[in-house]
């Protein structure tokens, strides 16, 4: 019979393989998610008398499964190219197609009476998608084909034959169904099993559902390799973050692993152990020019300071015509920096710094016991941009307070984090668009 080997997510078989791993699940999950999880094919009476340790050893093998909950897998799929865009357009590409189809054989064989079908639409197939809490939908099993009971049991819920028949790809019947949980997927079962991940995960209250990729049977019967299965992202789906200074690659790395550790392992940093080998905005420009020419696959993203010389390294970058592996972008415009206190020869003035002296520091929280109220210092004039370029005063202690801060800083409210969260925002945006076109190059291979 062979080993299957499931996506499940609370019941629901999202997509699976037998006798071999199939699609590798691992960048959905964290080290952290390696857990026990019983399973519907270990034979448990076989253990329940048996005090042997090594048949502990061996249900504790049979039952390894990486799990985790569907709330923190979004900003996953997100990183991997599963955005709701991709999605919709998935969505759009898979009716034109059917439609198509359709189109033809109506043109063929009845073009008198017959009209093309009126399927839903992508915004009326989402709200569908994302009304249903996966957990609420029952996993009865019946084997009893084609009675009226086992059409309670599969339909459940399903059984407003006029949307279904709107829903692309629906026979009219659940034919593979065997409850109700099954006959959603069947019913979403025509897009990508991660774009399907993604529109439930829009749903609230489906961000407690466990989503689990069991392995350790596969593993046990010698289908699989323990060492095959390796959760977190992989080298070709992670962001080589390029900065500016080793002060930027300190914060941003403290402040992934504070703010969205759910996501960490997708971003990476130059090594700067020794020193920063491409510091200042000019440098960065030609490592920039320097990857273009060789060809470079790697996803990478250069970050510049918004400020006079970040600004003006920025439109060079832009203008190098970036593969799309690469983007680039600059820390964000805030309000908070509109009336900023700047230093200069007339004395300390309230002036916007955005664009003119807004460095990774002015992010990090300035309500710290003992330091003077937080100002610029204006150093020199860019001729580039027309604008003179400035730095924080004191930004050394600001950078030590906040890579001593904890978690429990953060939840407690000793440290506020507002701002830094605006940057990690911009950064995983930026990340989700080039894994979005990367993924679209196979997605839509045929478009």
């Amino acid at each position: 019979m062979g080993t299957e080997i499931t996506l499940d997510l609370s019941g629901m078989t999202v997509t699976y393989s037998k006798n071999g791993l199939g699609i590798d699940h691992g960048s959905l999950f964290q080290k952290e998610d390696i857990k026990r999880v019983k399973s519907d094919g270990i034979d448990y009476d076989a253990f329940d008398e048996s005090d042997d340790t090594d048949d502990e050893s061996t249900l504790a093998a049979m039952e390894i499964a990486l799990q985790r909950n569907l709330g923190r897998v979004k900003n996953r799929l997100e990183l991997l190219g599963f955005t709701l865009k991709n999605v919709r357009d998935e969505f759009n590409f898979y009716v034109q197609d059917v439609t198509e189809d359709q189109g033809a054989i109506i043109e063929l064989y009845a073009p008198t009476n017959s009209n093309k079908k009126d399927w839903m639409d992508f915004d009326e197939f989402f709200t569908f998608v994302k009304s249903i809490n996966i957990d609420e939908l029952q996993d009865e099993f019946t084997s009893e084909y084609n009675n009226a009971k086992w059409l309670e049991i599969v339909t459940g819920r399903f059984n407003d034959e006029a949307t279904l028949k709107r829903i692309p790809f629906f026979s009219g019947h659940f034919n593979q169904s065997t409850s109700e949980i099954e006959s959603f997927k069947e019913l979403i079962g025509f897009l990508h099993p991660y774009s399907a991940l993604r529109l439930m995960a829009e749903n609230e209250k489906n961000a407690d559902t466990l989503l689990t990729w069991a392995y350790g049977l596969l593993v046990e019967n010698g289908w699989a390799s323990a060492d095959d299965i390796e959760p977190g992202a992989s080298r070709s789906e992670k962001f080589l973050i390029a900065t500016e200074g080793t002060s930027d690659i300190h914060i941003l790395r403290h402040a992934f692993s504070l703010l969205m550790p759910d996501i960490e392992d997708f971003f990476t940093f130059i090594d700067v152990s020794e020193r920063h080998p491409f510091s200042g905005a000019s440098s960065l420009v030609k490592f920039a020019e320097g990857l273009v020419s060789i060809d470079v696959h790697n996803n990478i993203i250069f970050l510049l300071d918004n400020d006079a010389e970040g600004c003006e390294a920025l439109e060079k970058i832009r203008k190098l015509n970036l593969p799309s592996n690469m983007s680039c972008l600059s820390l964000p415009d805030m309000d908070v920096f509109k009336q900023f206190k700047a230093e200069g020869p007339d004395g300390i003035r309230e002036t916007d710094i955005n664009g003119r002296a807004v460095a990774i520091e002015c992010y990090l929280d300035f309500d710290i016991k003992g330091f003077s109220p937080p100002h610029i210092r204006w150093t020199n004039y860019k001729e580039g941009v027309g604008k003179y370029q400035g730095a924080l005063h004191m930004k050394e202690g600001y950078v030590k307070k906040f890579l001593q801060t904890k978690k429990s800083d953060i939840e407690n409210g000793k440290y506020n984090t507002k701002k830094l969260d605006t940057v990690l925002k911009a950064i995983v945006a930026v990340s989700s668009e080039i894994a979005e076109s990367e993924v679209r190059k196979w997605l839509f291979k045929n478009q």
